[in-house]
């Protein structure tokens, strides 16, 4: 009950993060388009991308806990390629967050 609470919040935190970095994103496209702002795409895309990365921090949080209530060998397995591919992933998009030249 108690690994449950704190993986649902988890997952709530993960979800959270990523629609918040998703409307900022619009939001930020909006005012670039519209009102002619002075922000870079790159900017926004750097920015999502960050809460992308992070939220999937959180998955990877919640998804460890729900295993470690439930450890039966499919679970693991299961477990272990979930993490893998939101590591390569997050990985990937760090890397290329770090390969962003900000105007």
């Amino acid at each position: 009950m108690f690994l449950d609470a704190f993986s649902a919040l988890f997952n709530i935190v993960g979800s959270l993060l990523i629609i918040y970095g998703g409307l900022r994103a619009i939001s930020e496209i909006i005012l670039l388009e519209v009102l002619k702002r002075p922000y870079s795409y790159q900017q926004v895309r750097k920015e999502l991308t960050n809460k992308i990365v992070f939220g999937l921090e959180f998955f990877i949080a919640a998804d460890i806990l729900e295993t470690v209530r439930n450890p039966s060998q499919e679970e693991l397995l299961l477990l272990g390629t979930v993490v893998l591919i939101r590591t390569v992933l997050g990985y990937f998009l760090s890397k290329e967050v770090s390969e962003y030249k900000l105007d």
